[in-house]
């Protein structure tokens, strides 16, 4: 039986993996000025100009995906003869994934044998972005999807997923913090270490003071969690900082024998919580 990997936007895969690898990625929508947009790999808003406007103050809103349209996708490859795998973001962090099963049970009651499992990765960003990429690697290997089923639950449990802003204003603007500890952070640089945790929602973990300290930070989580090194493929995402994203990989790199570093660039939807100078970094490893 065929198996069709599909996705959303907030894996911040590369257009080049996605279509290489026929993942179908369902887009979100941010609204920018007014006008909404597409999160389309950055062709209808590059991501720098997208950073550079939030830098100069403009404000940034996201959508969910609605059941309809996971329903009209879910069923061309129902249609096609294909099993489905949808791989969603977080439901913790929104309601777009209760849109996935609200569609699949839809189909289902009209189609009884339609074969379509929504995956709740509990992850966004590179974590997210992890998941589809072992899922299209035990696809590639020929495994079957209850095989691949068995494997996301045991990859979901190990997956870190951890991430840095460079300014609170944008978790203020969320709700993640309140208006007086952003206030203090900004002036006192603090600057917190947050991640994802096993239902997926943000918390954090540690709070260090300056920038540097920050993504050193986040190389240490790696160097004290991950496992088996030499077959890791860890994940960086970033936030129109680019140097910075590359300082994380080379400490990595430089201290560890690991598989390969892939540095992704971090789309407007999660750039509209978290801000530009935003840096995340997923890999397997023993607690979260």
């Amino acid at each position: 039986m065929k198996i069709k990997i599909i996705t959303d936007s907030n894996c911040e895969l590369s257009k080049e993996y996605i279509i290489e690898n026929h993942v179908h990625v369902i887009p979100f929508y941010f609204q920018l000025g007014g006008i909404e947009y597409k999160d389309n790999f950055g062709s209808e808003v590059s991501y720098k100009e997208f950073y550079n406007r939030l830098r100069n103050g403009e404000m940034s809103t996201t959508t969910q995906i609605t059941p309809f349209i996971f329903e009209e996708i879910f069923n061309e490859y129902i249609n096609e003869g294909y099993d489905v795998i949808y791989l969603g973001f977080s439901s913790a962090l929104s309601e777009t994934f209760n849109c996935a099963q609200i569609a699949r049970n839809s189909i289902l009651s009209r189609n009884s044998d339609a074969n379509i499992t929504v995956f709740d990765t509990r992850s966004a960003s590179s974590g997210q972005g992890l998941i589809v990429f072992k899922v299209i690697e035990m696809l590639n290997m020929g495994r079957t999807k209850e095989e691949i089923i068995d494997n996301l639950k045991i990859l979901r449990m190990n997956l870190n997923s951890w991430f840095i802003v460079d300014n609170l204003e944008h978790l203020k603007r969320g709700g993640r913090i309140s208006a007086t500890n952003a206030a203090f952070g900004k002036i006192m640089e603090i600057k917190p270490i947050l991640k994802l945790d096993y239902e997926g929602k943000i918390v954090a973990s540690d709070k260090v003071r300056g920038r540097k300290k920050s993504i050193k930070a986040l190389f240490d989580k790696f160097e004290n969690n991950a496992f088996d090194n030499e077959i890791q493929t860890v994940f960086i995402h970033h936030a129109d900082c680019l140097k910075d994203a590359e300082s994380l990989k080379m400490m990595i790199t430089r201290c560890n024998k690991v598989k390969e570093v892939i540095i992704n660039e971090m789309g407007p939807i999660i750039g509209s919580h978290t801000g530009p100078g935003s840096i995340a970094i997923a890999f397997l490893g023993n607690q979260k």
